[in-house]
């Protein structure tokens, strides 16, 4: 059985936690790294990396380059930027990066997204529209065997 201060602390544990990912939402497009989000709510490095991916089952990292990803499905499907000023306006520093990140959660190159039309948004309510055009986390795509 857990102690009534145990509880607290973790409450407080997830409301920083859950600052620091506001903020990413916020900044993804801005030079984030775990030291200066850590140094920010006042918790090291370690400690804040260990309870984000105690919270959400993920690295600081990859939620920020999750987010990142979902920010440029966006912008290829309005269709008006080319792919490195979508890299660069997310907050990638190399196109190189961006497209292996993007191939690795969405399945496909950013080209290819951008050049399908099934892509579309047009008919889909708002509400769903998030969910259809999520990027799978952590390299999970499943790649289509050929018989």
């Amino acid at each position: 059985m857990e102690s009534p201060g145990t509880a607290t602390t973790d409450r407080r544990a997830i409301v920083v936690i859950r600052r620091v990912r506001d903020r990413m939402d916020r900044e993804y497009a801005s030079p984030l790294n775990v030291e200066d989000l850590a140094r920010a709510v006042h918790l090291s490095p370690g400690y804040l990396s260990r309870e984000f991916r105690r919270i959400y089952g993920e690295s600081p990292y990859s939620y920020l380059m999750t987010r990142r990803i979902e920010r440029a499905m966006t912008l290829l499907r309005r269709g008006d930027l080319s792919i490195t000023d979508v890299c660069f306006t997310v907050g990638f520093s190399s196109l190189g990066t961006f497209s292996t990140r993007f191939s690795e959660l969405v399945g496909v190159s950013p080209r290819t997204y951008r050049d399908d039309p099934s892509r579309s948004l047009d008919g889909i309510p708002p509400c769903l529209a998030k969910h259809v055009t999520r990027p799978v986390r952590n390299q999970e795509v499943r790649v289509a065997r050929s018989v």
